[in-house]
């Protein structure tokens, strides 16, 4: 039996869904990824472990969810178009139900690419957000006994559109856009096997048992996440606005690319690999678990 096809706004629905539960439970270890990747000179955090404890204890529990309220807010449509636009590409590209694994890629690069509209100013304000508690301990100097004021998204976005227009929202473009489609291209072809791996030819289109969509979401999420590290570490770098004492601007993706190999050397495009496994794993993996579950069918029907 086929499997049903679902509409569009479910998609939307179910994506939307899958953004907010994901992003709740695994944001404080994107935190900790965004604060090491950051870090040039001075060794603020040796690890994750140590950069979620010092996070807790100089900013408390919910230091760990600076720029959360960025993220639940804009992760509802960027996780929507991301996963409805790959499900419309494969359904253009398939025929009598086939998709050839060149289709599956294609499909892929389709949906990270629609993605970045959404993603970049999504990722520029959660960055400054996030990144602040960092900078803030690393000052050598007492604090002040009124302490700095906090930044907030609507503070940062105002000033970005008054200083640099709406071009200032979408620094990073082409670096977000140079992640997020290698990423969909090896994520999405890789989880569409892994799913339909052990059944028969004949029953590809039966619907994969819930612990299967699970496990391959969160087994395709971790190994793109990995292979686009280098480049989320690039990104990164390039968005963020305020740096640190001694720490390096740069004027481009070439420019940030050599500085990085020259001063830090290869494995620093490696930094937050297992914070990004750890991330984009669940997050994927309960994404493809919200499809399996159909609660956008549900709420269409309500």
């Amino acid at each position: 039996m086929g499997e049903k096809k679902v509409s569009l706004p479910a998609k939307l629905i179910n994506g939307g869904v899958a953004g907010l539960v994901g992003v709740t439970c695994v944001f404080p270890i994107d935190l900790a990824k965004t604060r090491l990747q950051n870090q040039q000179g001075v060794q603020v955090y040796k690890g994750m472990l140590d950069c979620l404890a010092k996070t807790i204890r100089s900013e408390g529990y919910f230091g760990c969810y600076r720029g959360a309220a960025v993220n639940l807010t804009l992760v509802t449509p960027e996780k929507a178009i991301k996963l409805a636009a790959n499900d419309v590409f494969r359904q253009k590209l398939s025929k009598d139900g086939y998709l050839p694994l060149w289709g599956e890629i294609l499909a892929g690069c389709g949906a990270g690419t629609c993605q970045v509209v959404v993603t970049t100013p999504m990722e520029m304000l959660k960055i400054q957000l996030q990144d602040a508690g960092r900078l803030a301990a690393q000052r050598s100097m007492p604090a002040p006994s009124t302490p700095p004021q906090r930044p907030s998204a609507t503070r940062i976005t105002v000033k970005l559109l008054k200083t640099r227009g709406l071009a200032g929202l979408y620094r990073g473009a082409g670096a977000t856009l140079m992640r997020d489609v290698p990423f969909s291209m090896i994520y999405f072809p890789l989880f569409a096997n892994l799913n339909t791996l052990g059944r028969e030819r004949t029953n590809m289109q039966a619907k994969a048992p819930f612990w299967q969509s699970f496990g391959a979401g969160c087994t395709a999420g971790s190994v793109a996440a990995v292979a686009v590290t280098p480049l989320d570490v690039i990104k990164t770098r390039l968005q963020t606005l305020q740096k640190g004492e001694g720490e390096d601007s740069y004027r481009g993706i070439i420019d940030c690319t050599r500085r990085i190999m020259m001063r830090e050397g290869p494995s620093a495009f490696l930094k937050g690999a297992t914070c990004r496994a750890l991330v984009i794993a669940p997050l994927f993996g309960i994404a493809q678990g919200v499809y399996f579950l159909g609660v956008g069918e549900c709420c269409s029907v309500c």
